[in-house]
């Protein structure tokens, strides 16, 4: 943007910023009047910031009207570096777009800042310790491999040494400094510029550690209100909010002190400023001044967008506290998810890992072999027991396709045979003992998949019909129920649940936990109405199950809200002593209460297919994902049914 258009731009914004806000001039009464009656009509509580400095600075955002950033103009600010930038009264954000191995020259940085990498990698160079960071884009799963996302950001207090320099692919960043970083408006012909800039002096310490490389995939969900959730991070005067909100949610007319720049990332959002509608779509930016009213209500797809404040907004600290605090109590402030076996590199190679169940000082799990379109070969599959000094061998191998497994009798496991279409009992050395079944109603069963046994010996499975036969035997997915009599009862209708797959029992036996895997989907043969939920029920005295109702929503990511599905991809389910549930999905590890309220979430490199709890005191949750085995510390106690 050359000094002119600027100038001309400013004309424009300061007109707009006088007639809606923004600006400490008396010369505003309309937008006052306005204001104060959205204030009394939504019955709002007006606070003020009495300390925060006013910017003599006018932003380069038309106030409470949306801006493409593609509409940005840009500006080269080094060489192979170009950037488009924007400002708010206390926050400059800088996109920069990298050449391959461009380089942005060592400096001490004038002001606190937010450096996030959002395209390809970079080395950084800070306070003489170099860091590759780096992006990963979500990989859409098949039989052998998947990816989560990644993205690496940094925070800089003033004065630290900074220096950039991309990649051979080269790479996107972006930059959010407080206060305004003069000299880069000097370079976009910004005129009369104050000599210094006044600061805010936080007293919040900042939630993240300066100079530390973090992915933001590991910064834990904030509930904001119903279906709004935020991964938020702060430093100096700037809080990021990274919000995710469910589709149709709402965020009803409300003010805060802070200044807000939001950035619509995915999905759809109506935003209204005062009575100023609009309908953003990705990628462009607004405005909201310091207790102006405000609204907004995500579309069809929900949406993924940066909230930027400033200052701090300490309500969402306190929501975040506690957010981390309820965590915490289940996982440990340290504790991260360590990588126990990597079946790519080691003998016997593993392929798609599931049904990890916790025996006899042993961690038993399937190994299922499928190639990348999802075919299956029973003969290429084996049982592996996990020793924990990390070392793994198969007890069988060749002769079946498992997927769930969980202890039985005598010290033995029970054991899907996904592909054999039945339910066995094993002995640890792998022989089959005897078939549980392989029949309902005179047909085969098709695939069952997770199975658990109540205190009475009776057996609960999931038969998702994921087989490799075209014709299915059984008339449509289902959940079953096994008595210790032998007696087989279907538990629900033929594809009452679009893909049943992971189940649970309490630790009291009173309710039972059936998620759905795949939901509303163009590829996918069946719809249902229980969309990414986990269901329970009520468990009555003969083992069959009533009063079904919506437990826990699961988190959809954003590829799949883009497709208005409802696949959480959950299998695997754990649960501890005190009722909390853990799931596998598609976003990772989704921990729950015993209420069903969202507690965290457990981010990995490749997204959990299931899980168990192991160790000698149980404490130890064992994630298996495709080839890879992790475990992470807990602080509560997994429960098994050791009959």
């Amino acid at each position: 943007m050359n000094g002119i258009s600027y100038r001309l731009k400013v004309a424009s914004t300061l007109f707009l910023f006088i007639l809606i806000g923004g600006c400490n001039s008396s010369s505003k009464p309309e937008w006052e009047k306005r204001n104060k009656e959205l204030i009394e009509e939504y019955g709002l509580t007006v606070r003020e910031l009495p300390d925060l400095p006013s910017s003599s600075v006018a932003t380069n955002l038309e106030v409470g009207t949306s801006i493409n950033f593609q509409d940005l103009d840009s500006l080269q600010l080094y060489p192979g570096v170009m950037a488009k930038i924007f400002w708010g009264n206390g926050n400059l954000v800088s996109a920069l777009e990298l050449e391959p191995n461009s380089t942005i020259p060592k400096e001490n940085v004038p002001a606190n800042r937010f450096l996030i990498v959002t395209e390809g990698s970079i080395d950084f160079i800070g306070d003489g310790t170099k860091y590759k960071m780096t992006t990963r884009e979500r990989e859409e799963p098949d039989g052998t491999h998947s990816g989560t996302p990644r993205i690496d950001f940094i925070y800089q207090d003033k004065g630290s040494q900074s220096e950039i320099v991309a990649g051979d692919t080269g790479a996107k960043v972006m930059e959010v400094y407080s206060p305004i970083r003069f000299d880069y408006l000097e370079k976009m012909g910004v005129d009369e510029l104050p000599s210094e800039t006044k600061e805010q002096i936080s007293k919040n310490e900042p939630t993240v550690v300066p100079n530390k490389v973090y992915d933001l995939f590991d910064i834990q969900f904030t509930q904001l209100t119903e279906g709004v959730y935020a991964r938020l991070v702060s430093g100096g005067d700037m809080q990021l909010s990274f919000v995710s909100a469910d589709p149709n949610s709402k965020s009803p007319a409300h003010i805060h002190p802070e200044e807000q720049i939001t950035v619509l990332l995915r999905g759809t959002l109506k935003e209204t400023v005062l009575d100023h509608e609009m309908e953003l779509e990705p990628q462009d930016i607004v405005l909201v001044p310091g207790n102006v009213v405000h609204s907004g209500a995500a579309g069809e797809l929900g949406f993924d967008a940066l909230d930027i404040f400033w200052p701090v907004r300490e309500d969402y600290l306190a929501k975040q506290q506690a957010s981390l605090e309820r965590y915490h109590e289940i996982i440990p402030k340290d504790a991260k998810p360590e990588l126990v076996i990597d079946g790519s590199k080691t003998e016997p190679t593993l392929t798609f890992s599931e049904g990890p169940k916790w025996m006899d000082g042993k961690l038993y799990f399937s190994n299922m072999y499928f190639d990348q379109n999802w075919n299956a070969d029973p003969k290429k599959s084996s049982i592996v027991a996990l020793d924990p000094d990390g070392t793994y061998q198969n007890i069988t191998e060749g002769k079946m396709q498992a997927n769930g497994l969980y202890p039985y009798k005598n010290g033995n496991l029970l054991v899907c045979d996904m592909i054999g279409h039945r339910v066995v009992e094993m002995t640890t050395s792998g022989q089959v003992v005897q078939v549980i079944t392989d029949t309902y109603n005179g047909k085969p069963i098709d695939g069952p998949n997770d199975i658990i046994t109540d205190a009475k010996g009776g057996i609960y499975f999931t038969d998702p019909q994921f087989t490799m036969e075209a014709e299915k035997f059984q008339p449509g997915r289902a959940v079953y129920y096994i008595s210790p009599e032998k007696e087989m009862t279907r538990l629900v209708e033929p594809n009452e649940f679009a893909m049943p797959n992971g189940i649970l029992l309490t630790p009291d036996g009173k309710t039972l936990y059936i998620n759905n895997c795949y939901d509303d989907e163009s590829w996918y043969p069946v719809d249902s109405s229980k969309d990414n939920f986990v269901w329970a029920y009520d468990v009555n005295k003969d083992g069959t199950i009533s009063n079904g109702r919506k437990f826990a929503e699961l988190r959809l990511t954003g590829n799949v809200l883009d497709r208005k599905g409802k696949s959480s991809s959950a299998d695997g389910m754990a649960i501890d002593t005190m009722g909390n549930i853990y799931v596998a999905t598609y976003f990772g590890v989704q921990i729950f209460d015993s209420k069903g309220s969202f507690i965290g979430m457990i981010n990995l490199p490749s997204f959990p297919v299931s899980l168990g709890f192991g160790d000698e005191d149980m404490k130890t949750l064992y994630i298996v994902s495709y080839d890879k085995v992790y475990k992470i510390r807990t602080n509560r106690k997994g429960y098994v049914n050791y009959l």
